[in-house]
């Protein structure tokens, strides 16, 4: 397995100095955002895929670093109501899909995306339950009517480019559990898959382990998040895990992000890396750090050493042993 970043937050350094930072803390590997939510903080992805010489130099420069490109973030909402939303996601994950090849890496990132409850909303509508019965056809009109109509498309298209597109399983859209993401990889085809990232799963009530066990027996695990979630039991016991309180109202929310070994320690992490080395991953885990108690910098650094503790890097020697 090979350690790397989820750049966006690294944004703000500017494209060499967070290389050199990068390397400086012993990376290996890097994903990069081209576009929707995690914005285009060190290039114009429209602009590089038709530069080659730009292409190199992207390449050269992360290599120079031992960074090896890992997947191109382009987490969005392409089937929103908001037409000029959809439309600006779709054209950012088409570019990604075009480009991640010829950066040497084969993995796009992205949401599923939430629609409207109808062809008429204007808002996204992300349904958490199936009474009343109106939000039952809320449902069918997202996935029969636009959901997987839309992948169905993305998924041959990725497949002409040789791109595998990892959904990051996020309540607030269509896909938000390995359920979801199974039944749109099954319904859309097989370039469809997972970016796991646990954090969205512990509040839930999912165990990210059986999650893994999960999408690793269907052979979709394309990418992994190295993210924690801590849950405030008090909070958690009295209002649920369904929270949209702001994310820096640490003393009322039920669960916020950490930094990773803050939200949960070996016994989970070393379980977590062994089943996806059970079920066959040997790609990266990209830090995602957005933890409310700490600096971008600490709270990085700190997920660096920890994960380095607890992967899983040299191949199994067999059992040596008898």
């Amino acid at each position: 397995m090979k350690l790397g970043v989820m750049a966006a937050g690294l944004g703000g350094m500017g494209w060499d100095k967070a290389l050199d930072y990068c390397q400086q803390v012993g990376l290996d590997a890097i994903e990069l955002p081209v576009g929707a939510y995690p914005g285009r903080p060190f290039f114009d992805p429209a602009e590089v895929l038709k530069d080659k010489a730009a292409q190199k130099k992207i390449v050269d420069d992360c290599k120079k670093r031992g960074l090896k490109i890992m997947g191109l973030a382009v987490h969005g909402n392409p089937v929103s109501p908001n037409p000029e939303t959809a439309s600006q996601h779709n054209k950012e994950h088409d570019v990604a899909v075009r480009l991640a090849p010829k950066l040497g890496t084969d993995v796009v990132i992205n949401f599923s995306g939430c629609p409207g409850g109808s062809s008429k909303d204007k808002q996204p509508n992300w349904v958490t339950c199936a009474w009343p019965p109106e939000y039952g056809e809320i449902l069918k009109y997202q996935w029969d009517d636009v959901l997987i109509p839309y992948w169905s498309k993305k998924n041959k298209e990725a497949a002409d480019e040789g791109v595998k597109i990892a959904f990051e399983a996020h309540p607030g859209f269509c896909v938000y559990n390995p359920e979801t993401i199974l039944k749109l990889r099954k319904a859309g085809g097989k370039q469809l898959g997972a970016n796991l990232d646990p954090s969205h799963f512990f509040w839930q009530g999912i165990d990210p382990v059986e999650a893994a066990r999960a999408l690793g027996d269907a052979k979709c695990i394309y990418h992994v998040h190295g993210k924690d979630c801590g849950i405030d039991p008090a909070n958690m016991r009295t209002n649920g895990g369904l929270d949209t309180k702001s994310y820096g109202d640490l003393d009322n929310r039920s669960w916020v992000f950490r930094t990773c070994g803050y939200g949960h320690g070996d016994e989970f992490w070393k379980p977590f890396v062994s089943m996806l080395r059970c079920k066959g991953y040997d790609g990266v885990i990209s830090i995602e750090h957005e933890d409310s108690y700490m600096s971008v910098q600490e709270g990085f650094e700190k997920a660096v050493k920890y994960l380095r503790g607890v992967m899983i890097q040299e191949k199994a020697g067999g059992a040596w042993w008898f």
